[in-house]
């Protein structure tokens, strides 16, 4: 077994971080509601606590095996929430308790943690965990196509090390090829032994070589097939990693991210890795956007900083003639560790270190069935130059997309390719530490190599912010599954309706799952009928899209009216939140009696911020009905109308009787709260009451000041309206209470302040 290596140059985040800017998402889509629309379905194991490390989709058996903390499940894809198969897979006896007693954590370390899930043969996936720091991998039999059948051989069980490590959360890559498992992890209980190990097969077990010139404290990111050409004689193991080295000017490690490469059909032989790139950021994840031969991947890489001077995240596309140029360009050479590194300019041995014995390496007299036949120079030379010396740079030598704006750090990565109305466009899926999703769609300039980044949505995945850990996206099924701590989420790539009902709305949206079919905003189909699909992912121009439709939706009357009372000289709130956070926000005001709508002209004492209209001193003539309009590309419409109704000053320090038919409201009971001094410390006390979220206890108080301990039947409608003057809660025309403040962007409750 022969390796190469060659390095992926970061896309050089210091200058591009400096220029990113910031954007944000078209659409937030909170928890509750990715639930409440089906959008998402969560699956948190039969035990309460899944403790996920590893996924695996199996398409072909419309399955999906999940691997947690002692734990092994399998569900169907179309029902993920239910008819869940599961193994139970503790450690062996006495193995927690000496995992205990060597110093580690009982509640995090010590248990069987399911690392590895590889599909082994048509039957049977191999599966490995960590086994209280005692690896362990088995069989496990998931039956044909068509049964749902899941039981572990335990007759197969054997040692995982050199397969699966020691720790829960330890870096490490492997992948399936030929029936061998290929594996980058440290194999030991220190994590001081790294190395690219093979096992599993009928062959006997291969690793690389112990020596901090191939691979110095590697983390490893993902391993993958990819074929050089149609000889499988000459197939390639890949491994993307970072590992720390010491330049010849510098005594501090520096954190470099490597690609390395290993035949997998040779017989024998000694595998060998390492690589040089002297950049200051590490890859997150890496996923390889398969083409039809195979043989073409792109590869995308999501790369993070590790500079405490700025942080951020990258996406880099890397495409695969241009990482096989390095690796058969000229190796990188150095007299001593002193010396800097340059490219070797002397004779290479034949056959050149790093092929495989292939076809193409074959001569008439000399036949070269294992790398064992090689001549002694052609190992020596490799062990000498485990490095290229060139770099491989990203397409467009500059990053795909660069975020610096975001609240939290980019974790994984996944791609699709979709077929748009003007084209194709590869969408991304990000997922970050606090449990979202960004769904992102870079757009090429047609003037140039500059891109443009759209979020066209923010999902938030899990209620908690915990890190997502791993994903993997169904193209058959247009699904994401999406892996915590937590639990597994299965997420639709797209929800078309959720953007709008009209044109505009699904022309701003910008997503090239989506188009407007000429009654509603749905799923694009390439293969419909043309004349009635808009859509815009380039330009976002709805009034070119959307001529012969509505682009002003200004029908007040189908708002639904609130009304909201404030008290005078207190502060009162008026929410409105867009839906898109692209769009702009003006207020106007109607004051009975006048027809005309004028615009709400904003000062000290009015202040228009991200969420509404916040007045911080409530006078007489501020009261009205409000419209909340939103602005984007050419498209208006209103999105809240609210009543605001003045209780004047003196209201609250006199008695007020009103009379309705022949039934009086009357308040017979002592107010010495109507005292003109008195009315700051009955509010406080409300107050006190609504922050505990208590209502019946509010209701209760306000019964107590207005009628005495018991509160008659017929002042009920009286007390509900005084509460909700109180609180800052809106009532519409019809009685029904609403929320003055939606559950997504909660503020605090100011409709009377002092």
């Amino acid at each position: 077994m022969r390796a190469a290596v060659s390095v992926v140059s970061v896309c050089w985040l210091g200058a591009a971080l400096l220029a990113a800017g910031r954007s944000l998402p078209r659409l937030r889509l909170p928890y509750r509601e990715l639930l409440g629309t089906n959008r998402s379905i969560l699956f948190f194991g039969n035990r309460g606590f899944l403790g996920f490390r590893s996924l695996y989709l199996d398409e072909y058996r419309d399955r999906l095996f999940i691997g947690g903390k002692d734990v092994l499940y399998s569900l169907l894809l179309d029902r993920a929430s239910m008819d869940a198969k599961e193994i139970y897979w503790p450690p062996l006896p006495g193995q927690t308790e000496e995992c205990f007693q060597k110093g580690k954590d009982p509640g995090t370390d010590c248990a069987n943690y399911i690392r590895v899930l590889h599909p082994y043969n048509r039957t049977h996936l191999l599966a490995c965990g960590t086994g209280a720091f005692h690896p362990v991998c088995a069989f496990v039999y998931v039956g044909h196509r068509g049964e749902h059948t899941f039981s572990l051989d335990p007759t197969s069980v054997e040692t995982g090390r050199g397969r699966c490590p020691h720790e829960p959360s330890r870096a490490f890559a492997s992948t399936i090829i030929g029936g061998e498992l290929y594996a980058g992890l440290t194999a030991d209980f220190l994590g001081r032994d790294p190395g690219i190990f093979r096992s599993t097969g009928t062959r006997s077990a291969l690793r690389t070589e112990v020596d901090q010139r191939l691979l110095n404290d590697p983390k490893f990111v993902a391993a993958h097939l990819i074929p050089d050409n149609n000889d499988r004689d000459n197939d390639k193991a890949y491994f993307f990693f970072t590992e720390k080295v010491v330049e010849a000017d510098s005594k501090e490690h520096t954190i470099v991210s490597r690609v390395a490469r290993v035949c997998v059909l040779v017989a024998s032989g000694r595998p060998w890795a390492s690589g040089r790139n002297p950049m200051v950021s590490s890859p997150e994840d890496v996923f390889l956007l398969r083409t039809k031969d195979g043989k073409s991947p792109e590869i995308y890489a999501l790369f993070s900083t590790i500079s405490h001077v700025f942080q951020g995240s990258a996406v880099c596309v890397y495409r695969m003639a241009d990482i096989r140029e390095v690796f058969n360009g000229p190796f990188a050479h150095r007299e001593s560790p002193y010396h800097r590194w340059g490219a070797y300019e002397g004779r290479v041995p034949y056959p050149r270190p790093g092929v495989c014995p292939s076809k193409t390496t074959n001569q008439p007299r000399r036949q070269y069935g294992t790398t064992k036949d090689f001549p002694d120079e052609v190992l020596h030379f490799a062990r000498a130059h485990p490095l290229m010396y060139k770099l491989v740079y990203p397409r467009h030598r500059r990053p795909l997309l660069v975020k610096t704006d975001l609240p939290h750090r980019l974790r994984q990565l996944v791609v699709d390719r979709v077929e748009a109305e003007d084209g194709q466009h590869d969408v991304l899926f990000l997922g970050t530490d606090a449990g979202s999703v960004l769904k992102v769609v870079v757009l090429q300039k047609t003037s140039s190599a500059m891109t443009e980044e759209v979020i066209l949505e923010e999902l938030q995945v899990f209620k908690a912010p915990v890190p997502i850990t791993q994903m993997e996206i169904s193209v058959k099924r247009q699904t994401l599954y999406v892996g915590s701590s937590l639990g597994v989420a299965q997420v639709r790539l797209h929800q078309c309706e959720t953007y709008g009902t009209a044109c505009a709305e699904c022309c701003l949206a910008r997503d090239p799952y989506c188009a407007w079919d000429g009654t509603a905003c749905t799923r694009y189909q390439p293969s419909g009928k043309r004349r009635y699909r808009r859509q815009d992912v380039r330009h976002s121009n709805p009034v070119h899209q959307c001529l012969d439709q509505n682009l002003t939706v200004d029908d007040f009357e189908s708002v639904e009216e609130k009304v909201l009372y404030g008290a005078e000289d207190n502060s009162t709130f008026l929410e409105c939140v867009p839906r898109s956070p692209q769009a702009s926000v003006q207020w106007f005001v109607q004051r009975p009696p006048d027809e005309q709508r004028d615009e709400v002209k904003t000062d000290e004492r009015i202040l228009q911020t991200e969420h509404g209209l916040l007045f911080r001193k409530l006078h007489r003539h501020d009261a009205g009905v409000y419209y909340c309009k939103t602005l984007e590309h050419g498209f208006t419409q209103t999105v809240a109308k609210t009543a605001l109704e003045v209780i004047a000053s003196e209201q609250l320090a006199h008695t007020f009787s009103r009379e309705r038919g022949d039934e009086a409201l009357r308040l017979p009971c002592p107010r010495p709260w109507l005292a003109p001094q008195a009315p700051k410390t009955w509010f406080k006390d409300i107050m006190h009451l609504i922050s505990s979220q208590n209502v019946r206890r509010v209701e209760e108080y306000c019964a107590r000041l207005w009628c005495g301990s018991s509160r008659p039947h017929h002042h009920k409608s009286k007390l509900a309206q005084a509460k909700h003057a109180l609180a800052g809660v809106d009532v519409g025309k019809k009685g029904r209470t609403t929320k003055a403040h939606s559950e997504k962007n909660r503020m605090p409750r100011q409709a009377v302040a002092t």
